[in-house]
């Protein structure tokens, strides 16, 4: 399981034209299942981006959590975040979920991450093709995975 994780000052996500998720300062999380993928790995990520210290606190150091820094949090899921490109042109997702799976993994994801918060999460639309924009923080961006095989 991975999560591409962008500390911004604003971010939001459309589909078909429609805004179906904004977020001021916090947090824009692109999440990604694996095919081997467990509940170990979704608890494991949950706890990680809720915890993770990318804010700053008052010493512009980062320092702070996301709760701690009083931001929001906005999960879209992306499936090309398993994309192998290392052979050919042509990107191979073999290793992502399934999109049954995935999607299950998704939605326990964002629910727990939310409960881990005490605060709502936005979310782009499982599978839908979005548009996301965001104004990056920093730059703050971070590869965060756990992988059970």
């Amino acid at each position: 399981m991975v999560a591409l994780i962008q500390r911004v000052t604003e971010a939001s996500v459309e589909v078909e034209g429609e805004e179906v998720g904004r977020i001021g300062p916090g947090m824009l999380i692109l999440f990604g299942a694996h095919r081997a993928d467990t509940e170990a790995e979704l608890d494991w990520l949950v706890r990680k981006c809720a915890r993770l210290r990318i804010f700053a606190d008052e010493e512009g150091k980062m320092n702070r959590s996301l709760g701690e820094a009083g931001g929001e949090a906005l999960v879209v899921s992306q499936f090309t975040l398993y994309g192998d490109a290392r052979r050919g042109n042509r990107p191979s997702f073999v290793d992502a979920a399934p999109p049954e799976q995935a999607e299950a993994l998704y939605d326990a994801f964002v629910e727990r991450l939310s409960a881990q918060l005490a605060a709502p999460v936005q979310t782009g639309v499982f599978g839908a093709m979005m548009q996301v924009r965001l104004a990056n923080d920093g730059p703050v961006t971070l590869w965060v995975e756990r992988r059970g095989e």
